[in-house]
């Protein structure tokens, strides 16, 4: 792993240099305002300092540093010692955090929704069941229509297919399983087939997150209630449980299989990535559960399949998966770097690989679903079964399936709201300057834990431009800080303004060039500097595409070759911009986009009070994320800041759960514990001297 990080970093920064002098003449220009007859402010604050790929290297390289080494035990025991803490801390720091434990640990509670008897030797039953009070979901159990005894059960999990478990090649692998012998438990999946609710996007697991309710959690709980189902069966042979599925399916399976015991055998396919491969390549960053926060401080999806070692496990991908989870790309961390894992059990057979060519692409059809058939017939010890019983007829609707759901049924976002109703925060103190002092104490320690608080000093300064005219000059720099992160700006101020005078820090969501220059005219007639800044994730130190164009990864040829597909995969990749997928890795690597962003204001407020010996310092923002980040820092500091001025703000992060606002849209505000422990109100307190104003 070492040596695949090192290589990464010398090809990327050897791309990175390319692209800053390939891209000089818009890196660095020459004074804009000489010949320009518009708007000379406006002119500046649009001009870009640096591009969206650089950006892009730079976050890479940041998370690269952060991948978990691989574990590497001597023993067998020292692996099973090992296995056994990384399994208690996964689950209960990181899957299950803030999730009640009364919740986790509930009965089961099943309901019956009828059978339909298909008189081809196996039947289905229909069930319900509660994930958490108020959330259920649905599945089927697919058995042989002779039972005698206890017999091997598979669970089966769906993928991103919209007809959820009616997908066809799902049904094929359950109706199959049960005529080989096993009972088959196929499970739906949140937002698809009986959960197809726009309220269950997955994205909306952030909602979770902020309200202090790992997402993951609920999806963890989803599957293995299914798990405990099986684990209570009569009939079922609690030493011969396997689990399977295709591509989020995969993501589902992996989880499951390593962290519970119980499950014997595993075969995901086509669907979960090493951290390493994520920050290579943005088609291997999955949705929001996918990523818990901190998960990938202690391991990652490398180390959660060395935790199959030595239960019997087959990882199955395309050659030309055309979403770019190809198997010569994934095969190197998730299975070259694992047998090692296996051998020390003397289980070398129980792990393979599987790399199909024909279709080689993302799919659990025929192919596929035989490796896994063989597979578990196999390890299951039953006589091994390589072909498919043809039961194209028998593949029924979703209406047919369905199981029926409460009509008042919870999503997640309404799930959020529930958590967020019943939280209460500690108050602010009113009654004594010692009581307020201490409470502002705790809570500043606290916030700094939320928001991962790490301080960046201001390590280099890139002058890249500079404007003179009859009234205004203006200074455009990139901020390299300590970390290797950046921030741009474009400092400003009237041709008389002193050195010492007051200054204005401008921040707005949409970057810069969206603000109007009567904003900066104010304060620029009042004496004062401006420095209009951009903090990463904003403007051109976003790695996002400008709204005007968009691109396409280089791996998904297969997809947008086809015109008729063409249109879909525009919708899917502007679904996921690289700020909320970079977010995503940033949380699961212990850190989160929002303690960044205040660390980075904070660090280049000092470089100001350094270099500029500005006599006064306030802060003006336009739109929530920039409010947050301004408030955030403010907070952390209180001292820094004279004023803030609040623009198109919000009055309680509540506004984020009842405007069902996107992660994507702003992946900055949904930290973890974040609305479970502070509001806006108490960190307008927290930040208090400094004046807030809100226009």
């Amino acid at each position: 792993m070492q040596l695949q990080r090192r290589s990464f970093l010398q090809t990327a920064t050897t791309v990175a240099a390319a692209t800053l002098v390939g891209r000089s003449s818009r890196l660095l220009s020459p004074n804009l305002l000489a010949n320009n007859k518009g708007d000379p402010i406006s002119t500046v604050l649009k001009q870009p300092i640096q591009t969206e790929d650089v950006v892009e290297f730079q976050l890479r390289r940041y998370l690269m540093k952060r991948v978990p080494a691989l574990p590497t035990p001597k023993t067998a025991e020292e692996w099973t010692a090992r296995e056994k803490q990384l399994r208690k801390h996964i689950l209960d720091h990181v899957i299950f955090h803030g999730w009640p434990k009364e919740w986790v640990d509930a009965p089961l509670r099943f309901e019956d929704a009828g059978t339909i008897e298909t008189r081809k030797n196996y039947r289905i039953r229909k069930l319900r069941y509660e994930i958490v009070p108020g959330f259920w979901s649905s599945t089927l159990l697919y058995e042989p229509e002779k039972v005698v005894g206890k017999i091997p059960a598979t669970i089966n999990l769906n993928g991103h297919d919209p007809r959820g478990k009616a997908a066809e090649y799902k049904q094929k692998r359950c109706i199959n399983n049960a005529l080989q012998g096993m009972f088959a438990l196929s499970l739906e999946w949140l937002n698809l087939g009986e959960l197809d609710k726009p309220e269950n996007d997955h994205w909306f697991g952030a909602h979770l997150n902020l309200v202090g309710a790992s997402a993951t959690g609920l999806f963890y709980l989803a599957m293995r209630k299914g798990l405990d189902y099986l684990g209570e069966h009569p009939n079922v042979d609690q030493k011969r449980i396997g689990v399977t599925g295709l591509s989020g399916g995969a993501w589902q399976t992996i989880m499951l299989s390593a962290l519970d015991e119980r499950v014997a055998a595993a075969v995901p396919v086509a669907g979960y990535f090493s951290f390493t491969s994520a920050i290579e390549r943005n088609s291997d960053v999955g949705d929001m559960e996918y990523h818990p926060p901190d998960l990938f401080v202690d391991c990652d999806y490398s180390t959660l399949t060395a935790m199959r070692a030595p239960r019997p496990t087959l990882l199955i991908y395309g050659a030309k998966d055309e979403y770019g989870l190809r198997a010569p790309l994934q095969k190197p961390h998730l299975y070259d770097e694992i047998k090692p894992f296996f051998k020390l059990y003397g289980k070398e057979d129980a792990f393979a690989f599987y790399s199909h060519t024909e279709p080689g692409t993302h799919n659990y059809q025929l192919d596929n679903r035989q490796q896994s058939y063989a597979f578990f017939t196999k390890h299951f010890n039953m006589p091994v079964v390589k072909q498919e019983i043809a039961v194209d007829d028998e593949v029924r609707s979703l209406e047919e399936l369905a199981a029926g759901l409460p009509k008042d049924n919870l999503t997640i976002v309404a799930l959020a709201k529930k958590i967020a109703a019943e939280t209460k925060r500690r108050p602010v103190p009113s009654e004594s300057d010692a009581a307020r002092v201490k409470w502002s104490h705790t809570a500043r320690a606290r916030l700094k834990k939320v928001v991962r608080y790490n301080p960046v000093t201001v390590k280099h300064i890139w002058p890249v431009s500079s404007t003179l005219d009859q009234e205004i000059e203006t200074q455009s720099y990139r901020f390299e800080f300590n970390n290797e992160l950046s921030a741009t700006g474009v400092l400003l101020k009237a041709a008389r303004t002193s050195q010492a005078a007051s200054t204005r820090i401008l921040l707005a969501d949409s970057g810069v060039a969206s603000l109007h220059s009567q904003i900066l005219l104010s304060p620029l007639k009042a004496g004062a500097q401006v420095l209009a800044v951009n903090l990463v994730f904003t403007g051109d130190a976003s790695p996002d595409t400008p709204q005007e164009r968009w691109s396409i990864p280089t791996l998904y040829t297969k997809l947008y070759s086809l015109p008729g597909r063409l249109p879909n995969v525009e919708k899917w990749l502007r679904s996921r911009p690289p700020s909320a997928l970079y977010g995503l890795l940033l949380a699961a690597s212990g850190e989160q986009p929002l303690g960044i962003e205040a660390a980075q204001l904070i660090g280049v407020t000092r470089w100001l009070q350094e270099t500029n010996q500005s006599s006064q310092i306030s802060l003006e923002s336009s739109g929530i994320r920039s409010q947050v980040t301004a408030l955030v820092a403010s907070a952390l500091e209180p001292k820094f800041y004279h004023e803030l001025l609040v623009r198109e703000g919000m009055k309680s992060f509540g506004y984020l759960l009842d405007k069902s606002v996107r992660y994507q849209d702003a992946p900055d505000l949904f930290c973890l514990d974040l609305y479970k422990e502070f509001d806006i109100d108490s960190l307008v307190a927290l930040a208090q001297p400094m004046k807030v104003v809100q226009e």
